[in-house]
């Protein structure tokens, strides 16, 4: 995978998405009430949501970001959209900024 280090920095250059980013680095401990698996399926939306107190559409926007960026995926089971980080895409994000700063 080959990430756009300025595309990341553009996901993360909002304080909400940049929590959710890492909420999703620890979902059980972020995320005790989700029922599925969080380490392997993901976090629900709507759970991430709730925790960040932000209305559907704007959680889903920041989730597009940050799924554009190649930070997270997503995963669909039924009506239903999870989401997690995608480490080695964060890794290769972060030995990219090293080069640069």
């Amino acid at each position: 995978m080959n990430i756009d280090i300025t595309e990341v920095l553009k996901a993360l250059d909002n304080p909400t998405r940049l929590m959710i980013l890492s909420w999703l680095k620890d979902p059980r401990k972020n995320f005790p009430e989700q029922e599925v698996d969080p380490e392997e399926v993901g976090v629900c939306v709507s759970i991430i949501q709730e925790r960040a107190g932000l209305s559907q559409s704007t959680i889903s926007s920041y989730l597009t970001a940050l799924q554009r960026a190649q930070l997270v995926t997503s995963h669909r089971i039924g009506p239903w959209t999870y989401y997690k980080r995608q480490e080695q895409n964060v890794a290769e994000f972060m030995e990219k900024l090293k080069e640069v700063i």
